[in-house]
């Protein structure tokens, strides 16, 4: 049995950015990333409305990804 952390890991291995921050996106302790990854997610989810809030949806994807990274050192 994998762990959430553990199938997060692999998926950002994979260069599966999407799903990682889509699991990572529904744990409660994200730290000082919390704001990017959430953003991030918002992004790839529901990219209409992140634009609509001035978000340039590049740029808020790949700092989410820099913040997975930076948050659980991959």
């Amino acid at each position: 049995m994998q762990t959430k952390l553990s199938q997060v890991k692999i998926a950002y291995q994979a260069g599966n950015f999407a799903k990682a921050i889509q699991i990572a996106s529904k744990f409660h302790d994200l730290g000082d990333e919390r704001s990017a990854i959430l953003d991030a997610h918002l992004a790839l989810t529901n990219p209409r409305w992140a634009m609509q809030l001035n978000k340039n949806l590049e740029q808020t994807i790949n700092a989410g990804i820099k913040a997975l990274a930076f948050r659980y050192n991959f």
